[in-house]
């Protein structure tokens, strides 16, 4: 059995290192289930309402800027090469490596938030965003104010996510830097990287679903 003054990352109520990774990992698989089931809620909410609405949410589709859409699919594409780095480099106690891969997914992560905010300026701009100010010139418009509703709270969530892990990032590099993790301890590293897969895996979703199906490619954006 590890002794805590060998192992001073081992936590109180733990036998061993063991065991404390174990338990973290079942934990993040705990969390990610839920977090499968609280997205597919909103995937299944938007299939109901695309069916009964579907003229509207294919006219909406075709107000979403696809370049913006693809060019944030590469960069969380890009993400998950950059954390999966970042996991090994942590499981070969390649301190610098982890370093310099934490700090390039945190890049990566804050471009995608700066291209969905350019993003959501020009729905502001054209009045596309569901409440008071909202304006369509349409017959559909009620409609499409329904399709609006469920793309800013679909992605205004997944974005919310992609913050959350941009802050785990921020508390986990300085701890990168004190030369916390190894070869030994690295289940912080590996549960992040579980995480920012998962969000990178909703993006992957939500963008044929919002962006690609039923476009109308002729339709100049």
């Amino acid at each position: 059995m590890s002794s805590r003054s060998e192992n001073p990352a081992l936590q109180h109520h733990f036998d061993d290192l063991q065991q404390q990774y174990e338990a973290a990992n079942m934990g993040m698989w705990t969390f990610l289930a839920q977090e499968i089931m609280f997205f597919g809620g909103l995937f299944s909410g938007y299939t109901v309402y695309r069916y009964k609405y579907f003229g509207a949410f294919v006219e909406g589709s075709n107000h979403l800027p696809i370049e913006w859409g693809a060019l944030n699919t590469a960069i969380l594409i890009a993400s998950s090469f950059t954390v999966a780095m970042a996991v090994r480099s942590a499981q070969l106690t390649r301190a610098k490596s982890l370093f310099n891969w934490m700090i390039a997914t945190m890049v990566l992560g804050t471009a995608f938030l700066g291209v969905k905010a350019i993003e959501y300026a020009d729905k502001y701009h054209h009045g596309l965003i569901p409440g008071p100010s909202f304006h369509y010139d349409g017959p559909m418009a009620g409609q499409m104010k329904i399709f609006f509703s469920f793309y800013f709270v679909m992605t205004g969530m997944h974005a919310l996510h992609m913050i959350i892990g941009i802050g785990l990032m921020i508390w986990l590099i300085p701890k990168i830097r004190r030369g916390v993790f190894s070869s030994q301890y690295y289940s912080p590293i590996e549960n992040f990287g579980l995480y920012w897969h998962f969000v990178d895996i909703v993006w992957i979703f939500l963008f044929p679903l919002l962006y690609l199906i039923g476009r109308e490619p002729w339709i100049q954006l």
